[in-house]
């Protein structure tokens, strides 16, 4: 339920307030149901960017972490984006710095670089071609084959597209916090007592965990599948928080979460539940924190994320 602080009703005050800014809420699907209901636009990481590439608003308010915040500013420089919480960040972006990226892409001059969305605005600056879990595939079929790749910072996605493509690829050595704690055994263990039940994965999880899957792919993918498919329970390896949507698009199903290997919530991204429902109306509010790109940063970020959209 949405909460109230000192009588402020936050949902009707962000209804508000959205109104007087002229603004527009993007929410990832991992971000906790409270502000799932209250997005304009909910999606994953390829749909949220081609929504703010679109938007007519003049504010944009991210409620999800911070490289997509940022990636909204890169394509719409003139326009105010907000992140209600600056420290929602990501383990696949902090472990894949610039100047070590930087370093990396002069040791392979001849590589071109695909580099998954989920890293800072001074790593896409140095890219050739952002990509998603949704269009990384079709993206890297389009690379001449002679041609070699980087493909950086989620080596169980790069991995898994591997797989997928035959393609070998020179591969950056990062990964998801959330996706590489599932455990196999209690995975096995749940597929034990529930036979019927169909896993399903996010190429960011550990191989072992994507060999017991019966289907793969990105979130929104994920979400398409559970609504289309005759299936009637689903063990679900993501973040919990694409269950809220799959609950509401297929009431009638079934969804168990994957069981981590600690005794945690740690299928819960703890950046992306930094953002609160009350962080949300106060960065609405304050019209701060507000995401800040150096111009020469931005302007070479946006090259490779405009090549990714148009290879989509």
């Amino acid at each position: 339920m949405i909460g109230t602080a000192q009588g402020t009703d936050f949902r009707q005050e962000i209804l508000r307030l959205k109104k007087d800014l002229d603004a527009v809420i993007l929410a990832h699907y991992y971000q906790d149901p409270d502000i799932q209901d209250l997005a304009d636009i909910i999606g994953d990481s390829l749909e949220l960017s081609r929504r703010a590439a679109d938007t007519r608003a003049q504010v944009i308010v991210f409620a999800g972490v911070h490289f997509m915040a940022e990636t909204a500013k890169i394509l719409n420089p003139l326009k105010q984006v907000l992140l209600p919480d600056l420290n929602a960040g990501c383990s696949l972006a902090e472990g894949c710095p610039a100047p070590a990226f930087k370093a990396m892409r002069e040791k392979h001059p001849d590589h071109v670089s695909i580099t998954y969305i989920n890293c800072t605005a001074e790593v896409k600056a140095l890219s050739d071609i952002i990509c998603t879990s949704s269009n990384a595939e079709k993206i890297i079929r389009q690379i001449p084959a002679h041609q070699p790749i980087l493909f950086s910072p989620d080596r169980n996605l790069g991995k898994f597209l591997v797989k997928k493509t035959g393609r070998q690829m020179l591969l950056w050595d990062g990964s998801c916090i959330v996706h590489e704690t599932f455990s196999l055994r209690k995975l096995i263990q749940l597929q034990v007592e529930h036979p019927d039940a169909e896993v399903i994965a996010h190429p960011e999880c550990e191989e072992p965990i994507l060999a017991r899957a019966g289907f793969v792919g990105s979130t929104s993918a994920l979400l398409k599948h559970v609504q289309t498919s005759a299936t009637k329970r689903y063990i679900v390896a993501t973040e919990s928080g694409i269950l809220h949507q799959m609950k509401k698009f297929a009431p009638q199903k079934e969804f168990i979460p994957a069981p981590p290997e600690a005794n945690c919530f740690c299928n819960d991204c703890p950046y992306m539940k930094l953002n609160t429902v009350e962080k949300l109306y106060r960065c609405m509010k304050n019209r701060s924190p507000e995401i800040v790109l150096a111009p020469v940063v931005a302007e070479k970020a946006l090259a490779p994320i405009q090549r990714m959209l148009a290879m989509s």
